[in-house]
């Protein structure tokens, strides 16, 4: 196991074909304008993870990557996609679907407990501890620490696994279809979000 460090953007050729991509993103905080895209983070389920770092200052270019995100044929595997949805969207331009989310599966078929998180559903789905030490940590600082990559790396590092184990219970629970809708929403989630609608349900009566 391996995690692969880029600059800027990926090389071309990064991953097979057609392969279904894990995706998670670190930022400066919590509000997608103001606090820039530091890091993306990818997996397509093999022993390595690659991370991609962009500079202060960055124009994201990143044509590779961009085009990685963009391809319709590859699913995207989140955990929490509303978050790194719009975070992509905002700084890259591209809407970085299909979408897959494990955290939206987890809350279908979860309904016995109030614990989302990634490292609750790693333990439970999977039996491994992660850590989550680094989530508070600069990710835009000149250097990321060993302990910052390997947190990074976490992050996408289980997504295919939670993928299968839930698309199981979403089955059993004749939920598939639920999910699929739910997911198949979320890019306008995140783009309401992005205009200003982020705790405001739109659907509600009042």
């Amino acid at each position: 196991m391996t995690v692969y460090l880029h600059e800027e953007d990926i090389p071309a050729g990064l991953f097979a074909d057609g392969a279904d991509i894990a995706v998670d993103t670190e930022t400066m905080g919590l509000l997608t304008p103001r606090d820039r895209l530091c890091v993306v983070q990818l997996s397509d389920g093999g022993p390595d993870e690659h991370l991609v770092r962009f500079s202060p200052g960055s124009d994201y270019a990143a044509p590779n990557l961009k085009a990685l995100l963009a391809d319709r044929a590859r699913v995207k595997l989140y955990h929490f996609a509303r978050f790194d949805l719009a975070a992509i969207e905002h700084y890259l331009g591209v809407e970085a679907g299909p979408v897959y989310c494990t955290k939206i599966a987890s809350r279908l078929v979860r309904t016995y407990t109030d614990r989302h998180g990634l490292k609750e559903l790693v333990r439970e789905l999977l039996g491994q501890d992660i850590s989550k030490a680094q989530q508070s940590s600069d990710w835009g600082g000149p250097v990321l620490s060993d302990a910052q990559k390997d947190y990074a790396a976490s992050d996408v590092r289980f997504l295919h696994a939670m993928r299968d184990e839930l698309d199981k219970r979403l089955a059993r629970e004749g939920r598939t279809a639920l999910a699929q809708g739910c997911f198949d929403f979320l890019p306008h989630r995140a783009r309401l979000d992005l205009a200003g609608w982020p705790e405001v349900d739109i659907f509600a009566h009042v």
